[in-house]
């Protein structure tokens, strides 16, 4: 290998497999369209694929397009028991048509379903509080973490990505363009092998313990390690199950509390538990929820230990007008229901092992697939053009993903580079729909070879 390779291209996670309006086309007939959203949304305006798709309907796994064209999604992890599923929708519309008000009164239908929620927690975990988004309830988890630790600051990795409040924003790397993080704000590498060979238990606990030491040094403290429990923007790590105990023990040495930010990886997604840090056996101290709760309604919220929200409240109040109200609930009592009586855990399960068969399967035939990682539903496959992980191609990901568009199945991207094709379809999978990705997949492979 050159010794004079150049070093690959850190991508912000707005900027993986987006639209640039300089790469318009002037027959697009979706011109005007695309006209209207620039105006309107201006700078903020995100789009994916380099010609975007205006959809306009979506059932189970599949989303149409305007033109008629038939997309599997294998993107979404919002809609996870499925796009527009009869029953959320019927409960949503049935409960709408009776009441929606906010919080401050007593709604028989909320209370079930926080009772049916806190149930697939920890005991240790006996208060919910709900919000409307994962930004929210991330920045609401800091805010408590930071009043119990009476610390500032935080430990996360270093292509996470937490949400967009101002708060949330400062804690979340992949989302920043440029400058640098805030000073109480301390980066690890993610729990791989690339960075901590055969030990990413204790590698990973040592770079936490590195950076709480930082923090102290810098006059800091340690509020919180917070993580996605699968590390989705990372690259998805998952394995060996329990790495995240001694990283966890570590920072509660220090002072401060473990957040597991489940908004991507829970419900059932990772399969063999219903919330991602169960696969680690760690308890903690505050959990953050959020995208699949509603299946595209806006639900989000944290479950946190009494005492931690008790003190919290000591302080300062804490009300949404939107979240907790009868049709929320109503909605998140149905995706749980649908989710427990169509057994989509454990098809998360059948359907992930099938689909990882599949992949190993193209890695048998490609090289440049130099990893397959993840659990359940949620897996990352690496790519790099000379098969070599440590080289790794977000340019080839990105080619990759809009062949597979082509194909009619809709794929995302994460990692500090890019360069991971990040999986997450709804969680009622079939096994022919795996067969469709596989098929498409490997046609954009060789399309690139």
């Amino acid at each position: 290998m050159s010794a004079h390779r150049s070093k690959p291209t850190t991508r912000p996670i707005l900027d993986m497999n987006a639209y640039d309006a300089r790469d318009a086309k002037p027959d697009d007939p979706k011109n005007d369209l695309l006209a209207r959203r620039q105006r309107n949304f201006g700078a903020a305006s995100v789009l994916f694929y380099r010609d975007p798709i205006e959809m306009v309907s979506a059932s189970g796994c599949w989303m149409t397009a305007a033109d008629g064209t038939s997309y599997l999604d294998f993107y979404n992890n919002v809609p996870s028991v499925g796009h527009c599923h009869p029953r959320v929708v019927a409960a949503m519309t049935d409960q709408a048509k009776k009441l929606n008000i906010n919080s401050r009164y007593l709604h028989q239908t909320t209370e079930e379903y926080l009772d049916r929620l806190k149930a697939t927690f920890p005991d240790h975990l006996e208060n919910i509080v709900l919000t409307c988004s994962g930004s929210e309830a991330n920045d609401l988890a800091l805010r408590i973490a930071q009043r119990a630790s009476g610390a500032r600051g935080i430990i996360v990795t270093e292509s996470a990505y937490h949400g967009n409040t101002a708060t949330v924003t400062e804690i979340s790397p992949s989302a920043h363009k440029r400058g640098d993080l805030p000073d109480h704000v301390v980066v690890v590498p993610p729990p791989g092998s690339l960075a901590y060979g055969d030990d990413i238990a204790a590698g990973f606990a040592d770079a936490v313990h590195d950076a709480a030491k930082t923090l102290i040094d810098r006059g800091h403290g340690v509020a919180a390690l917070i993580v996605d429990s699968i590390f989705s923007s990372d690259g998805v790590f998952s394995n060996p199950r329990g790495f995240l105990r001694l990283a966890v023990a570590v920072v509660h040495r220090a002072g401060g509390v473990f957040i597991a930010d489940e908004v991507q990886p829970g419900f059932g997604r990772t399969a063999d538990a219903f919330w991602g840090f169960l696969r680690h056996d760690v308890m903690p101290d505050i959990v953050s929820m959020g995208k699949p709760m509603g299946n595209g309604f806006p639900m989000a919220g944290i479950a946190v230990r009494s005492d931690l929200l008790a003190a919290f409240c000591e302080d300062v109040g804490y009300f949404n007008t939107f979240a907790a109200s009868p049709v929320a609930s109503a909605t998140g009592l149905a995706v749980l229901n649908v989710i427990a009586d169509e057994n989509l855990q454990a098809n998360a399960g059948v359907c992930g092992a099938y689909l990882r068969d599949g992949l190993q399967h193209l890695a048998d035939q490609d090289g440049r697939i130099s990893d397959i990682r993840g659990a359940g539903l949620f897996l990352g496959v690496d790519l790099s053009a000379d098969g070599n992980p440590e080289n790794p191609s977000g340019q080839l990901v990105a080619d990759v993903i809009n062949a597979m568009r082509r194909h009619r199945v809709l794929i995302g991207a994460a990692g500090k580079y890019g360069q991971t094709l990040k999986i997450r379809p709804p969680l009622c999978l079939s096994h022919n729909e795996v067969d469709f990705f596989i098929d498409a997949l490997g046609k954009s492979l060789r399309a690139r070879g």
